[in-house]
């Protein structure tokens, strides 16, 4: 299994630049007395698409040859990942199409089409997204741009732990939601070799809570009929064999958040910080208002990683308390 590299970290943010937004790390008097300590937030909800996905989307874009790009990409996404290749895609000349599920928020369906990539729905109760979008890439020829799974895709998301590195002072903790964990894995890369001495933690929901078991177990575990949960963005059932290889090597472990804590950090954010924040981009901040890790005289940097919410459902969040 070919593992990234901190180089590869290093390449990555000069390929992106000029891409990808070097979002700021943003602080709150109102978040460091609730949690008696001292917060940095990296608010990827800032960047083109809505959240830090363009960064490994146009890292594994921009090194295809000539031949793959004319070929085109198709990528399997509940909808970050697929907004960000579609981005990419335009911004790169290349052809792209989408495998999303019906249930994806509309807006997230809508941005990525507006792009102009081609979608293709699929029922997740009843189709597997990878096969799906693996059968089309054999019948079309198109190169597969994986969401997590890939050494590009990994070193560029790898770029907003460098970015948050060199901001903040030296981090006791940093705390980044969790899907496949490709997030996850860059930020180990970045942080292994730049400030080991930090502890890393996923953060993800209660319900969906792989990488909190696999961590626990040493070894990859597989959910089985999991509840449902409001963070559409963080719905695998196991970690990814390659960023799971990176992960176990440095990260502290995992915390849980339930999805009215979620729902309390996207208000949180909303009202406090002056930013939009979807479900599955709010987990690392949900776990560290409600202190699920220890915070108490601490430097703790975390990550808002999207933006992309339905207005009506991020409305009734904000009216119900």
């Amino acid at each position: 299994m070919n593992l990234p590299t901190f180089k590869d970290v290093e390449a990555a943010a000069k390929r992106i630049k000029g891409v990808a937004v070097r979002t700021p790390l943003l602080c709150s008097v109102e978040l460091d007395r609730a949690t008696r300590g001292k917060i940095f937030i990296k608010p990827e909800c800032l960047q083109p698409t809505g959240a830090f996905k363009i960064r490994g989307a146009y890292n594994r874009l921009s090194v295809l040859s000539e031949e793959e790009r004319g070929r085109g990409v198709v990528a399997f996404s509940s909808g970050n990942h697929g907004q960000a290749v579609a981005y990419a895609a335009k911004l790169l000349g290349v052809a792209a199409t989408i495998v999303m599920p019906g249930t994806a928020p509309q807006i997230k369906i809508e941005k990525t089409r507006a792009h102009g990539a081609k979608i293709v729905l699929y029922d997740p109760e009843k189709e597997d997204r990878e096969v799906l979008a693996r059968s089309i890439a054999e019948k079309t020829g198109e190169v597969m741009a994986p969401s997590y799974d890939d050494p590009f895709i990994i070193a560029g998301q790898g770029t907003s732990a460098l970015e948050v590195i060199r901001d903040a002072p030296r981090l006791d903790a940093y705390v980044v939601p969790a899907g496949g964990g490709g997030l996850l894995a860059g930020s180990v890369l970045a942080f292994e070799e730049l400030s080991p001495e930090t502890r890393l933690y996923s953060a993800e929901p209660e319900t969906y809570n792989d990488h909190q078991k696999s961590f626990s177990a040493g070894n990859r575990v597989r959910l089985e009929n999991p509840a449902p949960t409001i963070c559409d963005a963080l719905l695998p059932l196991t970690p990814g064999e390659m960023t799971f290889a990176i992960n176990r090597r440095h990260v502290a472990g995992g915390v849980v958040v339930s999805d009215d804590e979620v729902k309390a950090a996207m208000r949180f954010a909303f009202e406090t910080l002056k930013i939009v924040a979807e479900p599955g981009g709010a987990v690392a901040l949900a776990a560290v208002l409600f202190r699920k890790i220890d915070t108490k005289g601490k430097n703790i940097g975390l990550i808002v990683t999207g933006g992309n919410v339905d207005p009506i459902f991020f409305a009734e969040i904000l009216e119900k308390r």
